[in-house]
């Protein structure tokens, strides 16, 4: 077996694990001090190798995030910096966490619509569509509009963390984001593989993203499906 990513942009496999136990200690579903499986189990079950795992585990135990106890195993510690590459994605599976990924529908540099707000510097944009995964469930779509300003985004290069693909690409990180939790309809354009119709209401995200200018480099919006996702904001 490989683990090498089908998409040479996605995230390394190793990387990917540690992300998901990130979000299950986030969401409570791994206990502080919980006692991990052994390693070989463990990988069997993500379908990975050992040495990939332990790359995995490596990232948790630099976090401060897990304690690696010499003939005693892994395990887990709250209360440390949570911090992740999908730290800002806001979704989860119904009984907490969930890795997320995306495929990407279209890739387009548009002059930007009259709906959107004000934001960026310039009058167009890159606008990215995407059908969004927990794990292996379809759970929501999205449309992202990044300001023309900030750079182009080339369809072949995304991977499934854009706030990952503009700090290595464009040289820019996502510090902050406003978020409007509402309902609206499906629009025209979902695939048929989305879990709602074209015209059903569902949950739905607006979202201004700022770098490190005033003004706001990104807008996005997310119809997602209440049934098989939730929004959750944690204060700390």
């Amino acid at each position: 077996m490989s683990d090498q990513p089908a998409n040479p942009n996605a995230l390394p496999k190793y990387v990917q694990i540690s992300e998901l136990l990130i979000r299950d200690i986030a969401a409570g579903r791994l206990m502080d001090g919980e006692r991990l499986p052994p390693e070989r189990e463990m990988a069997d079950g993500l379908n990975t190798s050992v040495g990939t795992l332990r790359k995995a585990l490596a990232i948790l135990e630099k976090k401060g995030m897990l304690d690696r106890l010499q003939g005693s195993g892994n395990y887990i510690r709250h209360g440390a910096d949570e911090a992740s590459i999908y730290s800002m994605f806001r979704l989860e599976l119904p009984q907490g966490g969930g890795l997320p990924r995306a495929d990407t529908l279209d890739v387009q540099a548009l002059k930007k619509h009259a709906d959107l707000p004000p934001f960026g510097t310039v009058d167009h944009g890159t606008r990215i569509r995407r059908l969004r995964y927990l794990n292996e469930t379809i759970i929501a779509i999205e449309e992202i509009w990044l300001d023309g300003g900030a750079g182009t985004v080339p369809p072949n290069a995304l991977s499934d963390s854009l706030y990952h693909f503009y700090q290595k690409h464009l040289g820019f990180w996502i510090t902050l984001a406003e978020d409007r939790v509402s309902v609206a309809a499906v629009p025209d354009w979902a695939p048929n593989t989305f879990t709602k119709p074209a015209g059903a209401l569902t949950g739905y995200i607006e979202r201004l993203s700022w770098a490190d200018s005033p003004k706001a480099v990104e807008f996005s919006r997310t119809w997602f499906d209440p049934s098989r996702a939730i929004y959750v904001q944690r204060l700390k």
